[in-house]
């Protein structure tokens, strides 16, 4: 004999409930936006949405005036969509203001107001790092700004025989705007560098001293014409990381792209105020840019030398010391080495990168295998460099290291990555947060990449690279 076990609820009750379900139809919404987020910058603006599940979304484009319509499908209109309209900047390029609102039953429409025409590519994401279900709106304008910088030098190219004797055009170096290995077998590595321990009488030394910013030339010591002796030598400055990839972090809170931005803009003023050579960034400020449009970038600018700055990161705090990385086509030339660069390709699914918005140009050109030579070449960069870096930090590994890093496969350009310290060490940490060490990082590189010219002189380039 079964006994049968009755709940009762009271009907008024249960009316209610059934009353508050059809009253608001909301509440049966399938997903939660978690999280909205803007990342403005010359390059492009990003708008991230993020939430517990995938996205269901429609965009339209509308003229008259610009702006994009968004709706995305099964969420409710929370806090995290409303904080967004706060979160647009009057100073970014191309969004006016963004306006979210309930459009109909379990759909929410977002009103992106733009200030004139631009280039919209929406893709959506599934779970990576910490970060869970994500719908990108990336905003472009209709002409790529690295582009126009090179359209600019070429008409002025065409007007500078009209310029008279001794007078030149000066360059338009502006920050650059924006836009895996298999199974690999070990291989030697490259000769060791002898390190050399910290000495703080070396560091007072003209050689490693910092440069100091926005100090001005003595008067009696005139900044020399950057093409009297020689051509323009260009140093592509990666900062590694940025916008939606924080990077690793730091045993106190530290973000590797942070940093990396910081040492990256130091060393550039260091190379601007060089005879003969300039610095362009990959990134500027704080948004994501893909691992192969900082190679794309480099080389549409007839970069010389590619130097992407990193900051490493352990599970054991005691892990120190800076590390140089050059490519490896056979294989890694150490466990660690292959691990890290597992790590840093990932860089793009954590970033966010369309996988429908691929120029088969640049896909050629990454699958170029012709890179024995610029390997080669970018091994000794890599040596001069650790020498240098060897003389205001301990080194974790004496000699140069190799494994297949996605953003060092430029097939022309000599690369490599720096790891400039352990940022997972708390006392590593504190000195990538100390400008004046920040200065000394830079200065050590720059100075590695000087020993590298004196005894590897660059070839000559095209006209776009000398103007």
């Amino acid at each position: 004999m079964f006994r049968f076990l009755h709940v009762k609820m009271p009907i008024a009750k249960l009316v209610l409930i059934c009353a508050m379900l059809c009253a608001n139809p909301t509440a049966l919404a399938a997903n939660v936006i978690t999280a909205a987020r803007a990342w403005p910058a010359q390059d492009y603006t990003r708008l991230t949405f993020e939430a517990n599940a995938p996205f269901k979304y429609q965009l339209l484009v509308l003229k008259n005036p610009d702006r994009l319509v968004l709706d995305i499908e099964d969420v409710e209109l929370n806090s995290a969509l409303r904080a967004l309209t706060d979160k647009i900047l009057s100073s970014d390029p191309y969004i006016k203001q963004v306006r979210a609102a309930k459009f109909k039953a379990n759909v929410v429409r977002v009103v992106v107001d733009l200030k004139g025409e631009v280039k919209s590519n929406l893709f959506a994401l599934p779970p990576a790092g910490d970060y869970k279900n994500r719908l990108v709106l990336d905003i472009y304008p209709l002409q790529d700004p690295l582009m126009a910088m090179l359209d600019n030098r070429e008409n002025a190219g065409k007007t500078d025989s009209n310029q008279p004797k001794g007078q030149e055009i000066k360059p338009i170096v502006e920050p650059l705007p924006p836009n895996i290995g298999g199974d690999e077998e070990p291989i030697e590595p490259a000769p060791p560098v002898t390190k050399v321990e910290p000495n703080p009488a070396s560091n007072g030394s003209a050689d490693n001293a910092p440069l100091p910013p926005n100090t001005e030339k003595p008067a009696d010591k005139p900044l020399p014409d950057k093409k009297e002796n020689g051509r323009m030598l260009t140093i592509a400055i990666d900062a590694g990381h940025g916008g939606e990839d924080p990077g690793a972090r730091g045993a106190n809170g530290s973000r590797e792209k942070d940093l990396t931005l910081a040492i990256a803009k130091k060393l550039k003023a260091q190379i601007d105020a060089e005879p003969n050579m300039r610095g362009i960034l990959t990134r500027d400020a704080d948004f994501f840019v893909p691992l192969h449009n900082r190679v794309v970038k480099a080389r549409n600018m007839k970069a010389d030398l590619f130097v992407s700055i990193h900051a490493d990161a352990f599970t054991n705090q005691a892990a120190k010391g800076s590390s140089v990385f050059a490519l490896s086509e056979r294989g890694a030339t150490s466990a660690s080495a292959r691990y890290l660069a597992k790590k840093e390709n990932e860089s793009d699914l954590i970033g966010g990168v369309s996988l429908d918005n691929k120029d088969p140009v640049l896909a050629r050109t990454l699958l170029d295998l012709s890179q024995a030579a610029t390997i080669n070449d970018s091994l000794k960069l890599g040596k001069a460099v650790l020498g240098q870096v060897g003389q205001i930090n301990s080194l974790h590994k004496g000699s140069v290291e190799q494994a297949a890093f996605a953003v060092l496969k430029s097939p022309d350009i000599p690369s490599i990555l720096v790891e400039t310290a352990f940022i997972s060490n708390p006392e590593e940490e504190r000195k990538l947060n100390d400008e004046t060490h920040q200065d000394k990082l830079a200065a050590s590189i720059l100075n590695g990449i000087k020993k590298y010219f004196a005894t590897n002189p660059a070839l000559a380039k095209t006209k776009i690279s000398e103007k």
